[in-house]
């Protein structure tokens, strides 16, 4: 496999014929050099002076040597460790002492036993690295069965110590429903089911509304709905099927305020009482409040919500009769329909979040 460049190991370059250098254009020398050896200007030279190879001149006839120029041949160039040859035959074929060939024996085997460490060497590297591009591949191909076998980049959890796989969380494509509304509580008979008392609908013993404090008088609670009317408003209710009513006083700065609370069966119901109504609530006396409201004017007012229709009747606590421009009638008036508006509408909003904490069927 090639990387680009040249390879490591590499072998010494062999020069051709005059003209034609290794690893260069024609006409260049080795790795771009013109040609002769390193900046010398000559003929087919290779990395050395004058015609020889690796730096011995050669002769100018007889058979090009294995490293030789163009020119002429010559003896391999010396490996480290090896003896230095002698002078060769000149070129007019003169003697010389015999060349030593027991160590030229010894260099040549040593180049062969250099060239078969280097062919391990590449073996074992080249298997190294087509290994390495086999592993590399599995873990891609394995990456990549895993990413489509969780959805396309879903991110798997790890195993968990056991062994086995850690569930993937899981998301309803149903939206949930919305949230119980408190008023289908106080509407619907069949689902307005928690217990409803006098205590319960009015509770402690003051009340404050707006920084102002009331003091709360008696309670009282009957399923003879005419009986604590006055005027017209008893033959209402028990038309249009009242079922209970639950009646509060409340007094502050010579104000008594009676509050009442009649159940219906609907809320269409509750709604034609309070269309309908005339009179109003009896005030309701004791725990320290004395009649009011008796044979005198008073402010009464009405209103409804769900199936529950509330009654006010407020009146001075000396027996004063109550005209426009007593503001503090009005504002006691508002207060106590307020409180009885709020704590009607706390009773669905309390059941409406126990049905929606409970486990569904």
């Amino acid at each position: 496999m090639s990387f680009g460049g040249p390879q490591w190991p590499q072998e010494p370059q062999r020069q051709g014929q005059q003209g034609q250098q290794g690893h260069g254009e024609q006409g260049r020398g080795a790795y771009g050099q013109q040609p002769g050896g390193h900046g010398q200007q000559g003929q087919g030279q290779g990395y050395g002076q004058g015609a020889g190879g690796y730096g011995y001149p050669g002769p100018q006839g007889g058979a090009p040597g294995p490293y030789s120029g163009a020119q002429g041949g010559g003896a391999p160039a010396p490996f480290p460790g090896a003896p230095a040859p002698g002078p060769f035959p000149g070129p007019q074929g003169g003697g010389g002492p015999t060349p030593d060939w027991s160590a030229l024996a010894d260099a040549s085997a040593s180049r062969a036993r250099r060239k078969r460490l280097l062919a391990i060497g590449g073996g074992v590297l080249a298997t190294l690295v087509v290994g390495a591009v086999v592993a590399t591949a599995v873990v891609a191909t394995g990456k990549k069965d895993d990413t489509a076998k969780n959805g396309g980049g879903t991110p798997t959890a790890p195993a968990s110590p056991t062994g086995s796989p850690t569930p993937e969380p899981t998301f309803s494509s149903v939206a949930p429903p919305p949230p119980p509304n408190p008023k289908d509580y106080i509407s619907d008979p069949k689902k307005d089911r928690a217990p409803l008392t006098a205590e319960g609908l009015f509770p402690g013993k003051k009340l404050t509304m707006d920084g102002r404090p009331y003091t709360k008088g008696a309670t009282s609670a009957t399923a003879n709905c005419a009986a604590v009317t006055q005027g017209g408003l008893g033959t209402v209710l028990k038309k249009n099927g009242c079922q209970k009513v639950l009646r509060a006083t409340y007094v502050r700065d010579g104000v008594a305020v009676t509050v009442g609370v009649a159940v219906f069966p609907s809320e269409a119901a509750a709604l034609k009482a309070k269309n309908q109504a005339t009179g109003g609530i009896a005030p309701l006396t004791g725990a320290g409040v004395g009649d009011f409201c008796r044979a005198t004017v008073c402010l009464r007012r009405s209103n409804a919500i769900g199936r529950y229709a509330y009654f006010t009747q407020a009146g001075f606590t000396n027996g004063k009769k109550v005209t426009t421009a007593d503001r503090g009638v009005f504002r006691s008036s508002d207060d106590l329909g307020t409180f009885a508006f709020n704590q009607i509408y706390a009773r669905g909003k309390s059941q409406a979040s126990a049905a929606a904490g409970a486990p569904r069927q």
